[in-house]
């Protein structure tokens, strides 16, 4: 799944913001205009999948301090996709949250799941429907577009409809994978590393193959992913030789109690193995961002936060190889105010677009790839961003 289009109303920031990301994006512009809260927004469409709403919005503390300017009467989006599944597969969905009076509770007004191939090529009038739903009017549709309308009682206020209509008693099969990708949307906003994070702590040994948002079961997935694929361990000791040169050797994951294992680092020049718990906050971020953009399996979606933040420059320019690998897999989104960063895309061009903050809101600008090519004959990229020229460009 790749997303083509998002429109959003009414989240924070995001009064009305139309956006148009490529396979590798950089989301720049200083702090305050809004970065972080489009990453935020893909959350909430990630766990509207998952069919966790509800909590989502409540540990925010409810609509209230979340639509924008604590005045907007709902939040929506509008979502363009690649087809899930063949041209005949999900491209489309749109969700309304309405706010209940000024308070902090909401109700889902409005979603619809459609396909527009057989519109656009003129075959037929209207689009494909795979579900619509006003309230808690809830119709999901099979393969032939005959309909089976959901029971009130089954249509939660406050779940979305893809969210329970991805069952295993679904006749339609495009719905389920396409619940699947947008609920395997992978945002990451901070990795916790202070010394009683559970990222430093031995790790329960199971099988694990992609990094939760919050980083903390980074350890079983890299010992998954390290003794049993050998292309990701070749991947993360080049990395790791890249940043710290050939005194790095290799990892090691040796048990620390009944079914626990402990993740250290075998160094050439120390005898002793370095544990977690002794890493700097730098080392654990890097590797947190090597086995998130290096993994075999990625999410479909991969959205990081400020992935500069605690790297040491020589760090940077790997982590930017690894992104655009990581987008020839993935759709990566990355947002950054470092130019150091964005120097270190040596030869690519991302997907580029400038946050900025305008009366009260975010003004999202992606820059026309021609005319950033043109100035990025004489200039890096990350030289514009710092002179203030990208702001000025169409």
């Amino acid at each position: 799944m790749k997303i083509n289009k998002l429109d959003i109303e009414g989240f924070r920031s995001l009064r009305k913001v139309s956006w148009s990301p490529g396979d590798l994006n950089v989301i720049i512009g200083p702090n305050g205009t809004g970065k972080s809260n489009l990453l935020r927004f893909m959350e909430l469409i990630s766990v509207s999948a998952q069919g966790r709403l509800g909590k989502y919005i409540q540990s925010l503390g409810g609509m209230d301090p979340i639509v924008w300017d604590g005045t907007a009467s709902s939040i929506k989006f509008v979502m363009e996709t690649t087809p899930e599944g063949g041209d005949m597969g999900p491209e489309n969905y749109e969700l309304e949250l309405v706010r209940l009076g000024s308070g902090s509770s909401y109700k889902i007004e409005k979603e619809r799941l459609v396909n527009s191939h057989k519109l656009r090529k003129g075959i037929e009038k209207n689009p494909f429907k795979f579900l619509e739903r006003i309230a808690k009017s809830a119709v999901i549709f099979d393969e032939k577009e005959h309909t089976f309308t959901t029971p009130e009682e089954f249509v939660s206020d406050e779940e979305s409809l893809l969210s329970i209509a991805s069952g295993p008693f679904i006749n339609n099969h495009y719905i389920p994978p396409f619940q699947r990708k947008l609920s395997s949307i992978a945002v990451y906003h901070d990795l916790h590393t202070n010394k009683d994070a559970p990222v430093r702590q031995s790790a329960i040994s199971r099988m694990e193959k992609r990094v939760d948002p919050d980083g903390q079961n980074l350890i079983s997935v890299m010992h998954t992913l390290y003794t049993g694929d050998r292309d990701f361990k070749t991947d993360i000791n080049s990395a790791m030789q890249a940043a710290f040169g050939d005194d790095f050797e290799e990892l090691v994951f040796p048990p620390a109690s009944d079914q626990r294992i402990q993740m250290r680092i075998r160094w050439k020049s120390l005898k002793r193995e370095q544990s977690a718990a002794e890493l700097s906050d730098g080392t654990l971020r890097f590797l947190f961002l090597l086995t998130v953009m290096a993994s075999p399996s990625p999410a479909p979606v991969i959205a990081i936060d400020e992935p500069e933040t605690g790297l040491h420059p020589s760090m940077l320019p790997v982590v930017a190889e690894y992104a655009v690998e990581a987008s020839r897999r993935s759709q990566v989104i990355l947002t950054t105010h470092s130019p150091q960063f964005l120097d270190a895309f040596a030869g690519t061009i991302p997907t580029t677009t400038v946050a900025k903050w305008e009366n009260g809101e975010t003004i999202l600008q992606t820059l026309k790839g021609e005319d950033l090519a043109y100035w990025l004959k004489e200039y890096s990229l990350g030289s514009l961003f710092k002179s203030g020229e990208l702001e000025q460009m169409k």
